[in-house]
């Protein structure tokens, strides 16, 4: 087994209440992601985006991050400094945020981000920044690229928003990505479109890929292993072909409470939860 891209020992995030004390939203994970495709599930406010997050150092004041490691290949990213953390954000850990409504710059050209963020990345002139451009729109498959490269983000529809907002953090040539809910506000044609993207795109580059979601369906047919997290820590992980067997009474829950067509279901199951599951120990997900 290669070495991981990325390891995470013990990662907390929490959160001063005005009222005071802490709300711990992500409690002691510890996780490897190697090059490989790696989805992390669970109900709203497990924790799931505020673990993306953290890893690229992006909780600010009132929130608070430690951990007792986290390393990516050979940096020290608890010990790198704001400067160092700007080069690696986007250059060699990418995100993808959830909605590109919020994410793109509406005075901006989508060509004039992309170029920006690729210029900015690689020291790149005008001249190849928009060649890149224009490679990276054909290679999210849009049509016209030299077209949609002059259009303003209101003027592009959600699913070809998202592919410009995919294509903008793999310019740069990263070698990790972070999917935080990519496909979320697409329906589902667009939605198997840009995932096949996605997809063809981290295994011709040999990236790895954290692909956070609550469709627990959806990530148990595109990824390679699973964490299941509740309450801000990990209660399980599986292969993703595994994932109908899963143990754990949260898990089983969560795929109880799918509806199914191959089953006549008049209605569907609650999920009981056990106050024991809170205060269980993180699950460690290593390779």
């Amino acid at each position: 087994m290669s070495a991981p891209l990325l390891r995470v020992e013990d990662l907390w995030v929490r959160f001063a209440k005005p009222t005071g004390g802490e709300v711990e939203a992500v409690r002691g994970l510890s996780f490897e992601v190697g090059r490989e495709r790696v989805g992390i599930v669970g109900e709203s406010g497990s924790g799931k985006s505020m673990t993306g997050r953290a890893i690229l150092r992006l909780i600010r004041p009132p929130g608070r991050m430690t951990a007792a490691a986290m390393r990516f290949q050979d940096t020290d990213l608890l010990a790198a400094s704001e400067r160092q953390m700007r080069r690696i954000r986007g250059r060699r850990i990418a995100m993808v945020l959830q909605d590109p409504k919020f994410s793109l710059n509406p005075v901006m050209t989508v060509g004039r981000q992309i170029a920006e963020a690729y210029s900015i990345h690689t020291g790149e002139g005008r001249g190849a920044a928009e060649a890149k451009t224009l490679e990276m729109l054909e290679a999210v498959q849009i049509r016209e690229p030299e077209r949609v490269a002059g259009l303003y983000p209101h003027e592009v529809s959600g699913g070809m928003g998202q592919r410009i907002m995919i294509a903008m953090m793999l310019a740069p040539g990263p070698e990790l990505l972070i999917a935080d809910e990519p496909t979320s506000a697409l329906d589902v044609t667009v939605q198997m479109r840009v995932l096949r993207i996605m997809d063809r795109l981290v295994q011709d580059r040999g990236m790895g890929l954290i692909f956070i979601s609550h469709d627990l369906n959806l990530v148990a047919s595109f990824c390679d292993r699973i964490l299941i997290m509740y309450a801000g820590r990990i209660v399980e992980t599986c292969r993703a072909g595994e994932l109908a067997n899963a143990r754990h009474p949260y898990t089983r829950g969560l795929l109880s409470a799918l509806p199914r067509l191959d089953e006549g279901q008049q209605r569907l199951s609650a999920m009981t939860r056990d106050p024991a599951w809170k205060e269980a120990p993180s699950v460690p997900a290593f390779l």
